[in-house]
């Protein structure tokens, strides 16, 4: 349904990286449908315009 992009809600909220244990897959699963359910053009604007300030804070980057 979805194609993958550079970032995404999961991404920016913390959920990057490998996912190597359960609360991980469930926790980007989460994200991932939320985003599904509430796309909109501002939505994914609001995402790109956070994705450096996630990258700057290198939270959940493992």
């Amino acid at each position: 349904m979805v194609k993958p992009g550079i970032t995404g809600w999961a991404q920016i909220n913390g959920w990057r990286g490998e996912t190597d244990s359960r609360e991980k897959i469930l926790h980007r699963v989460e994200h991932d449908l939320y985003y599904i359910e509430n796309w909109s053009i501002l939505f994914d604007l609001y995402i790109v315009a956070r994705t450096p300030f996630a990258l700057i804070r290198g939270e959940g980057a493992y």
